[in-house]
């Protein structure tokens, strides 16, 4: 006897829309229009008898009977995956990543044409965003991200601990050279990402217990602080990882060698994403790539 199944375009539909919250993220995805993505939920809604979405404003969420569903039909896709890339033997497919802005522009984009040299069947969506993706519901493959803070219910793989530094533009040291006492940094105008409680801290750290704060800019975004670093606006502290190449170019220094560990970078996935053999391949390669950062 035939299997009744129901087309497999409809059920593709079915698991964008479910996995991104949105029929017009779905089209994108598939390449499609939002109207055929709505045409095939509801065709599937209907030749099941049951509700699937329902309408929200920011988009359409799963129902219950939804949610089932998806946690059934969203295994058979992967092994469909698993199986045709077994048979085949190539790595393709579509990864989406979620990237701390920062993160992605000082180490992972400069990157990116080792990784696509390695895979080029693999297609790499990137979200460079401090919104960190709900991997549960499949907004991204992986993410990476910079906290203090464990996800217990996600795996987590330690790129590198963040150490940062006080560092700024060649035209920021004076006649007399860097400065050697970790004080006379209060000379300067720094820069921050916080309220200057991150300076506060590294003054303490650096046996300044009581220092009081200069003028300071901000609070700015990691990459704003950076670039007012680089333009000679003041003071910054980076984390080293994101800045040693222009630190071995020359456009940065550092003003002491006294460091301050803040967080960790870390990747997040759920264990199941690691069946799909291209989400493999670009962990991997972060993991390769980011060792000598762990050393």
């Amino acid at each position: 006897m035939p299997r009744q199944l129901p087309p497999l375009n409809a059920l593709r539909a079915f698991d964008a829309a479910g996995r991104l919250g949105s029929f017009s993220r779905a089209a994108e995805e598939m390449n499609v229009t939002h109207a055929a993505i709505s045409r095939h939920v509801r065709g599937l809604e209907k030749r099941l008898g049951v509700q699937l979405f329902r309408i929200v404003p920011r988009g359409v969420e799963l129902t219950e009977a939804g949610t089932r569903y998806l946690d059934e039909v969203r295994p058979a896709f992967d092994r469909i995956a698993e199986a045709t890339e077994a048979l085949t033997n190539k790595v393709e497919g579509l990864v989406t990543v979620s990237v701390e802005g920062t993160f992605a522009q000082k180490w992972l984009m400069p990157r990116l044409g080792g990784f696509y040299a390695a895979y080029p069947e693999i297609e790499l969506r990137i979200d460079a965003s401090s919104r960190l993706a709900d991997i549960e519901h499949y907004e991204a493959d992986l993410a990476i991200r910079y906290s203090y803070r464990t996800w217990p219910e996600l795996k987590s793989d330690h790129i590198v601990r963040s150490t940062v530094f006080p560092v700024g533009a060649p035209s920021m040291v004076p006649e007399g050279g860097v400065p050697t006492e970790p004080k006379d940094l209060l000379n300067f105008r720094l820069l921050h990402e916080d309220r200057g409680e991150g300076w506060a801290q590294w003054f303490r750290t650096a046996g300044v217990p009581d220092a009081t704060l200069p003028p300071v800019s901000g609070p700015l975004a990691s990459l704003l602080a950076i670039e007012g670093a680089l333009s000679g606006q003041g003071l910054a502290l980076i984390s080293y990882e994101l800045i040693a190449s222009d630190i071995e170019a020359g456009r940065l220094i550092r003003f002491s060698k006294v460091g301050l560990t803040f967080g960790d970078y870390s990747m997040l996935y759920l264990p199941e994403s690691m069946r799909r053999k291209p989400v493999r391949a670009f962990r991997d390669w972060v993991l390769t790539d980011t060792q000598p950062l762990r050393s």
